[in-house]
This record gives C-alpha cells, sequence and structure tokens, in this order.
C-alpha cells in the first residue's frame, strides 16, 4: 500500500516537474534570442548583412576567423552604378577568396542609389560621380560609420584598417586617404584616380594605385573615355594616373624617386618611399586589361578581358600588410 502511494505522489509530480522544465527551456531560447538580436552570438564564417544609415554592408568573415585575434579590416567599395553584391562576387572580384587566404575581414558597402534595391549606386569622391556626387552625399562619413558598426559587431585591430576600390570606388579611397586617415591605415584604388576638389590629410598615408595603360573609362593620361558613362555631366575630366601619384608623392613629403619593385611580363609596379612617417606611394600598370580588376575571372559583357600579367588582390594585400608592419 505503501509503495502504491508513493508511486502516486511521483505521477502527481512529474507534469510539475515537465512544465518547470519547458519554461526554463523558453527562458534559455530567449535569452539567446536576445543575444542575437544585440549581437552578441558568436560570429561564423561567410557573407553577412549590415544596415548602416539605411544602406546594405555585406561582410565576410574569413574561414579563421577567431573572436579572441583581433583581425585587419578591409573595405571594399564597388564601381559607379555597381553595388555591393557586385563586388563581393568572387568571379568578378576574388576579395572573399583572398580574405580566407589571408585571415582579414572584408566589408562591402553599397554606394548612394535611389532604388530600393541598392542598384546603380555611385560614390561622392568629390568632382565624381553620379547622384551622390551632385545630392552631396557624405560617403566620408558613411565609410567611418561602416568601419564603426563593424568593430561594434566583430574583432578588429583598429590599427589595421584598409581600404580598396573600384573605378569610382577608387576615387572614393583617395578621398577617404585625404579626409579620414585617423580612421584608414592605407588605401589602394584600381582604374580610379584621385577626383578630389581639396586635400589636406591629418597624418601621412600609403597610397597604392593600379591602372591599365588601354583603360578606356578613366583614360591614363586624364580625361574620360566614351564608354566613362551614358550621361556625361555625371561624371568628370578624370585626373590622369601620373599627376594623381605626383600629388600623393608631395602630400606625403616622399624624398626619393620612384624605383621599380616589379617588372614582369605586361606589367610594372614602381614604389616611392621616404616618406613622411613611414608611408610609402606605389604606382602598377598593366599593359591591358582596360577598365578591369586585374586578375579577375569575370568582366562585365563587352569590357576587354582583365589583365593576367598581375594579380590585383595579392598585390594590394602584400602593400597592406607592408604599410601596417
Amino acid at each position: 500500500m505503501r509503495g502504491l502511494l508513493i508511486a502516486l505522489s511521483l505521477l502527481t509530480l512529474l507534469p510539475a516537474a515537465q512544465a518547470q522544465e519547458s519554461i526554463r527551456e523558453r527562458i534559455k531560447a530567449r535569452m539567446e534570442q536576445r543575444r542575437a538580436d544585440k549581437g552578441d552570438a558568436p560570429a561564423t564564417a561567410g557573407l553577412q548583412e549590415l544596415e548602416v544609415q539605411g544602406r546594405k554592408v555585406l561582410v565576410h568573415l574569413p574561414t579563421r576567423y577567431d573572436e579572441a585575434k583581433p583581425a585587419p579590416l578591409v573595405l571594399a567599395f564597388h564601381g559607379g552604378g555597381g553595388h555591393a553584391g557586385y563586388m563581393a562576387d568572387d568571379e568578378k572580384y576574388g576579395l572573399q577568396k583572398k580574405a580566407d587566404e589571408a585571415g582579414f575581414v572584408v566589408a562591402f558597402p553599397n554606394g548612394y542609389s535611389k532604388f530600393p534595391g541598392g542598384r546603380l549606386a555611385t560614390w561622392n569622391a568629390g568632382g565624381c560621380c553620379g547622384d551622390a556626387r551632385d545630392r552631396n552625399v557624405d560617403d566620408v562619413a558613411f565609410a567611418r560609420a561602416v568601419v564603426a558598426a563593424i568593430q561594434a559587431k566583430y574583432a578588429i585591430d583598429a590599427t589595421r584598417v584598409f581600404a580598396t576600390g573600384m573605378s569610382n570606388g577608387g576615387m572614393l579611397v583617395h578621398r577617404l586617404a585625404c579626409e579620414a586617415p585617423d580612421v584608414f591605415r592605407a588605401v589602394a584604388s584600381v582604374a580610379g584616380t584621385d577626383a578630389t576638389t581639396s586635400c589636406a590629410p591629418s597624418r601621412p598615408i600609403s597610397v597604392l594605385h593600379i591602372h591599365a595603360r588601354d583603360d578606356d573609362h578613366v583614360l591614363f593620361n586624364g580625361g574620360a573615355g566614351p564608354n566613362a558613362f551614358r550621361d556625361e555631366r555625371k561624371v568628370m575630366a578624370f585626373v590622369s594616373v601620373p599627376e594623381t601619384i605626383s600629388r600623393w608623392v608631395q602630400r606625403d613629403h616622399c624624398a626619393t624617386p620612384a624605383q621599380r619593385t616589379l617588372d614582369t611580363p605586361g606589367a610594372f609596379c614602381e614604389t616611392h618611399t621616404g616618406c613622411a612617417g613611414g608611408t610609402s606611394v606605389q604606382l602598377c600598370v598593366t599593359d591591358t586589361g582596360g577598365h578591369s580588376w586585374p586578375g579577375a575571372t569575370t568582366v562585365r559583357r563587352g569590357k576587354a578581358p582583365a589583365s593576367t600579367a598581375l594579380d590585383a588582390n595579392d598585390v594590394i594585400w602584400r602593400f597592406f600588410e607592408t604599410s601596417s608592419s
């Protein structure tokens, strides 16, 4: 009889225990959801999306990302008329693959666009380009906000923050070098010359510029090619590549002439060292490739194939690593 009473008591307590366990599970699930909403959940490798000032920013964490080891950060700015997703396409730029190899975080911000999906976006680089310039969009403040948002969410080494960009995006990184050298350690532009209307950097900054001699958009010796933009009023008479380099040599107070640091069939690089603050100014030129990213496997339809004489990602990352050492 006593055994029967004990069994009945246990049966009575079982639903209460199950209910209590269910409550615990629900509380745990809510806490995990709150941590995720606040961005406290452990980060995982792969392409993720943030929103900064109403714009999309795609962030790729390298496969070896470790929250205990702050990683370098590279912001990659798309060309005029492009968007973040296009710049993040590894067939066209290969930056996610390079980030995995080298262990840096790469972010792809979206330029200003009047379209809800962010397509056909441009950057205000000063004298160029499109609606971003015409509306005087503060893309320097936006870039600062992007860096701050990524630093708040991921483990980033603040001493190794860099910027690169293609065409109009490359022009923007020249402006960032002028107006935000306190944030960016070094910048690298591909096919986008200096479009700033004024430039007074608060400190010296290392600058790399990559350009094809046969670029038919941003002409090597200055001016806009016939394919630069459908409406020529949306661009400018682009500054030449030699003038762009000359400006940075003066701004960084480089004391020594350029030295040939790479000479390979179809391409060469020249580097000015002895610049203020240990900075350097480098120019890499490809004979062919037109208005494209050297080393890319795919280009826009109708464009000349990208140069294979050098790989822009390798050259850029080597330059960034040297600039931060």
